[in-house]
C-alpha cells in the first residue's frame, strides 16, 4: 500500500458539506465566515497537510464551492440520507482514483486535530480494525472517521435498506477509536447555531 513517506498510507480526505443546515436557517453553513474566513477555508486547512488530496461532497449552490478546485460530489442517493450518503459518494470517488483510504470529516468542524489521519490510522492497524473514528470528552464522532473504499458497496445497500445513523453502520463492523483530550476545547466541536459560531469565535485563541 503506497505512502508518502509520512507513515500511513496514502488517503483521501473528504469534506461532508452536503446538509441542509436547518438549524442556521438553511444555506451552505460551510461557508458561514468565522473571524473573517469561512469554515470551509478552515476546516481544509487543517486537513490538507494531512492527505494525498481533498474532495467535497456537497449538495446545493456547488457553484459556490467551485473556487476552492476540489472536486466536488454529490450524494447518490436521494432525499439527503444524512453524512452516511456523504461518505458513500467520496469512497466512489476515490474508488475511481484508484484510492484505497478516505478520511471524513464534517465541513463545520474548524478546530480539527493536526493528527487525526495519523492517529486513525495507527488506531485501525493497532486493533486489527476494519475501521477508525475519532472520540473526544467521552464521545465518539462516528463522521469523523477512516473509510476502507472497499466498504462502499456495503454503505450502498445499508442506504438502500434505511440505515441513516452512521454509528449504526460502523457498529456493524470491528472498530477503532482514538481519543483526543478536551482541554481548552473539543477539538472536534461543530457548529450547528448561531451560538455555536460565537462560541467557536470565542475558542480560536485556543486553538
Amino acid at each position: 500500500m503506497p505512502d508518502r513517506g509520512n507513515g500511513y498510507p496514502d488517503t483521501i480526505g473528504a469534506i461532508l458539506a452536503g446538509g441542509l443546515a436547518r438549524r442556521m436557517g438553511g444555506g451552505d453553513k460551510p461557508l458561514r465566515l468565522l473571524g473573517g474566513r469561512p469554515l470551509l477555508a478552515r476546516v481544509a486547512e487543517r486537513l490538507r497537510p494531512q492527505v494525498t488530496g481533498l474532495v467535497l461532497n456537497a449538495n446545493r449552490n456547488v457553484e459556490r464551492f467551485a473556487p476552492y478546485g476540489w472536486p466536488i460530489v454529490a450524494d447518490s442517493v436521494a432525499g439527503y440520507p444524512g453524512p452516511l450518503a456523504g461518505v458513500l459518494s467520496a469512497l466512489d470517488w476515490a474508488a475511481g482514483e484508484g484510492m484505497e483510504w478516505v478520511v471524513t470529516v464534517p465541513g463545520d468542524a474548524p478546530f480539527i486535530p493536526a493528527d487525526l489521519v495519523s492517529r486513525l490510522h495507527a488506531a485501525r492497524t493497532e486493533r486489527g480494525a476494519v475501521l477508525a473514528i475519532a472520540a473526544s470528552g467521552g464521545r465518539t464522532h462516528p463522521v469523523v472517521g477512516l473509510w476502507p473504499v472497499t466498504l462502499r458497496d456495503e454503505i450502498r445497500r445499508a442506504l438502500t435498506l434505511g440505515v441513516r445513523k452512521m454509528g449504526l453502520f460502523t457498529s456493524r463492523y470491528p472498530l477503532a477509536i482514538a481519543e483526543w483530550p478536551v482541554a481548552a476545547f473539543d477539538p472536534f466541536f461543530n457548529i450547528n447555531t448561531s451560538d455555536d459560531l460565537s462560541e467557536a469565535e470565542r475558542l480560536g485563541g485556543y486553538a
